[in-house]
């Protein structure tokens, strides 16, 4: 049985649908069992405890989430050189960019040694109003299947063995 650890901070509620379509998609793969857990509650046992990872975070004033940052900070050195070469994904939500986001996470990742398995997407809301940042956010039928698509990839490799 491998595990896949979907790791995820929203705070209007993007990042979670993507995260949810992820984990939806994951787990149709029946020797694969699927965690979906808020960055603020994930430590370093749940990471040893995972096989593969999908990182989900929306873009925070060109940066990775607080809450997302936090979690990587807590975790950071005490899994370095424990979880080398297993696989992961990611995924931001942002309003008009993502890119520093996808960087800064990617450059965690490979600090890590972590195996990039898929493109990184940015799934952008066009929030650019306080009003449109701070709101509720539904993500597009089109946008939750690629992050579904992420999810099932990741399960699917994990479940034959490729990653």
């Amino acid at each position: 049985m491998k595990n896949l650890l979907i790791i995820y901070h929203s705070y209007t509620g993007g990042t979670e649908q993507m995260a949810e379509a992820a984990a939806e998609a994951a787990g149709g793969e029946k020797d694969i069992t699927i965690l979906l857990m808020r960055a603020e509650n994930c430590e370093p046992a749940d990471m040893l405890s995972a096989d593969g990872y999908i990182f989900a975070t929306p873009e925070n004033l060109a940066a990775i989430a607080g809450v997302m940052k936090a979690f990587f900070d807590r975790c950071y050195y005490p899994l370095l050189g424990q979880i080398e070469g297993r696989p992961y994904a990611a995924m931001i939500c942002a309003g008009s960019d993502g890119e520093n986001a996808r960087n800064q996470l990617e450059r965690i990742a490979i600090g890590w040694r972590l195996k990039k398995v898929i493109d990184t997407p940015i799934i952008c809301t066009h929030a650019q109003t306080e009003e449109a940042i701070l709101a509720p956010k539904t993500i597009g039928e089109t946008d939750k299947a690629q992050c579904a698509e992420i999810g099932a990839t990741l399960s699917a490799g994990l479940a034959m063995g490729v990653f």
